[in-house]
């Protein structure tokens, strides 16, 4: 009964997909991403850059507040892609989070217990010791292969090296369908964005290069690439080294096409610097998610998840994601970054 009124919903909320001469069902499903803002435990771990977030750093980041910061995460999670399906996200990607720890104390939370999502991570040798990681509905995805891909190393400006976030590959069925997702954290801006630019270019291309081989195999591979790229949609990083169009007409076969284009030319981010907004955080699919009569699932909406409650309402950032720290002064926020969702759609018989 459920699934027949969720199929219901769809016929009535997709008019363009809908002919007079017939209605059609559609199961919808959700695919986001999250940038979780320096998710940290409160355990010192020698081999990772965590001081600043111990009871006693920088941060005084002590149990009470992280028990709030994993309350706080799982509120949000629990209602991305709710507008869209009563189960929320089907999968997404998340970001700076410094074990699977945090992970399963997130997921263990009342909010999300009904959902039984399920993780995916693997250890980075990133130098500030965080992660990305993918979490999963059971009920919408079966993971069948998963490793990290290893990012060279990159050089600082005045020539050190430095390591940034592996690139995480997931191999599985969304619905019972082939799809390889890519979760990915690019490296971060470093003074000036062109100074730091060359290594999201070479991220990307790797990003690129493993996409290219798949398709080599079969034309109509399903992809999914999505993370915090630290650049916008139009950044060369996105537009011409992973070759992301915004345009869906200009997709060609074995592309990927990027619904965050649009979204950043009107001024709409998923995070503020000096009152200016970008927008980092993007899913991406190839072409054979564009196609609407086809079997299997297809893309149909890009939503930033930006609601009242994620803003901060006075001072200085106004306006801004509230994040959980402005400077090393506690906000009791969410993350510096508004989380977004995708819906995807496929014809029930």
């Amino acid at each position: 009964m459920r699934n027949a009124r969720l199929f219901l919903i769809a016929c009535i909320c997709l008019p363009g997909l809908v002919t007079s001469a017939q209605k059609k069902n559609y199961k919808v499903m959700c695919v986001g991403f999250y940038n979780l803002e320096n998710f940290y435990d409160t355990i010192d771990d020698p081999k990772k850059s965590d001081e600043d977030f111990l009871p006693n750093g920088a941060y005084h980041y002590t149990s009470a507040v992280y028990k709030e910061k994993v309350s706080h995460l799982s509120d949000v999670i629990s209602q991305l892609g709710k507008d869209a399906s009563p189960d929320g996200v089907a999968l997404m990607g998340v970001a700076e989070i410094e074990n699977e720890t945090v992970l399963n104390d997130l997921v263990a939370q009342p909010s999300l217990q009904s959902a039984h999502l399920k993780i995916v991570h693997y250890d980075s040798p990133d130098e500030r010791g965080v992660d990305v990681a993918m979490l999963y509905n059971p009920k919408y995805f079966k993971v069948l292969r998963s490793e990290p891909l290893f990012v060279a190393v990159l050089k600082n400006e005045n020539g050190s090296i430095h390591y940034t976030r592996d690139i995480l590959w997931v191999y599985g069925e969304l619905d019972g369908e082939p799809v390889h997702v890519f979760v990915n954290h690019w490296p971060s801006r470093r003074g000036s964005g062109d100074a730091s630019a060359p290594g999201r270019v070479m991220v990307a291309a790797i990003c690129k290069h493993v996409v290219d081989s798949l398709m080599k195999v079969n034309i109509n591979t399903k992809v999914i690439v999505m993370g915090d790229l630290n650049d916008d949609p139009t950044s060369p990083s996105v537009a011409k080294a992973l070759g992301a169009e915004g345009n869906i007409a200009s997709v060609k076969s074995g592309g990927l096409y990027n619904p965050w284009v649009d979204f950043y030319k009107k001024g709409t981010g998923t995070l503020a610097y000096n009152d200016s907004w970008n927008l980092f955080d993007q899913v991406m699919f190839s072409s054979a998610f564009l196609k609407k009569e086809q079997p299997g699932a297809f893309f149909y909406q890009a939503h930033i998840f930006n609601k009242d409650f994620l803003i901060t309402k006075t001072g200085k950032f106004k306006g801004y994601p509230l994040r959980t720290y402005s400077g090393t002064t506690y906000n009791g926020g969410y993350s510096d970054h508004f989380p977004v969702y995708t819906v995807l759609l496929k014809e029930t018989k």
